[in-house]
Formats: C-alpha cells, sequence, structure tokens
C-alpha cells in the first residue's frame, strides 16, 4: 500500500457512501478513459473489495481511510465487523492486538459466548479472557448467563471500544 498518497487517492477517486468511483480523467486522445465515472474495484475471495490502480491492488476500505484521514493506520478495521461496509463511520484505526480483540467468537465454541468454555473436570462454565497475549481466568460458574455477564464486562473494561461479545 506504500506507494499511493493522500494527494494520489484524493485525485483518482471520489468517496461515496463507503464506495470509491473513478474520478473523470482524459486520455491522450481526448476522449474520457474507460473507467471514468465508473464504480472502483472488485471483490476479492477473501470478502475485501479490492481496487486496482497503477498496476498495484489496495483494499479500498484502506484507500478511504487515507483519503478521510491523510494516513493509513496499521489496520483499518471495520466497526461493525461487516468487511463489505466501507462507510467511513465504519472504519477505525487498529493495531494488531485492538484488533484481534474484534475478532468473532471461534466457530468450535459450545457456549455461544466469546470466552466461557464448560469445564467437564469442575462441570461449570469457565470464564477467561485474552489481554495483551496474558490468558485472564475469571473464574467458573454454575451458569453460562453468570460466566457471560463476567467476561463481557473484563472484555470491555480491558477491550473499550473494541470488546466483541460474540
Amino acid at each position: 500500500m506504500a506507494n499511493l498518497t493522500y494527494e494520489e487517492a484524493i485525485e483518482a477517486f471520489e468517496y461515496r457512501d463507503g464506495q470509491l468511483f473513478y474520478k473523470p480523467w482524459i486520455t491522450l486522445k481526448g476522449k474520457p478513459a474507460r473507467c471514468s465515472g465508473k464504480k472502483a474495484g472488485y471483490m476479492s475471495h477473501d470478502g475485501y473489495w479490492k481496487i486496482g490502480y497503477k498496476r498495484k491492488v489496495y483494499y479500498a476500505h484502506q484507500l478511504i481511510f487515507l483519503m478521510h484521514h491523510g494516513y493509513i493506520p496499521t489496520i483499518v478495521d471495520h466497526a461493525d465487523h461487516d468487511t463489505t461496509n466501507n462507510r467511513i463511520e465504519n472504519l477505525r484505526a487498529a493495531d494488531k492486538s485492538s484488533n484481534g480483540c474484534n475478532s468473532k467468537i471461534p466457530s468450535r465454541n459450545t457456549s455461544g459466548v466469546k470466552g466461557v468454555t464448560w469445564s467437564k473436570c469442575a462441570q461449570k462454565w469457565q470464564a477467561r479472557i485474552i489481554y495483551q497475549k496474558q490468558d485472564i481466568y475469571l473464574g467458573l460458574f454454575d451458569k453460562l448467563e453468570d460466566a457471560a455477564i463476567v467476561v463481557n464486562t473484563k472484555r470491555h473494561e480491558l477491550h473499550g471500544e473494541f470488546a466483541r461479545a460474540a
């Protein structure tokens, strides 16, 4: 992503409601370019909108963040977890740690609550959370609801706006 500057992005693209469109430009023969005014990019297999420009491929959410804030952070996070929602209100700067806090519930989770598992040994619900690579044990609970309250409260305390329960 390093080669596209704020100025180049503003010159090449127009932002409209979470999408980028190529700005009109004229070819050497005085005619509008084929892509002038058209929606930029394509949906990639990984669920992100990508845009080809000057023989490089960029993520649309990174370009949109660049156009609004003048820089690209380590990670551009989608606050609502929808990788196709590239509205600027949904994009926020993140680092690897905070982005990890915002991850989805693992597919093998059977409790339906991130950070809560069933302890066969204790025959209770176990609550734990990962914060800055540390595994924090929050206790054992008879009721799933109690474990969920404890783990979600701690998650919001530690992860702030990046906390994600499900």
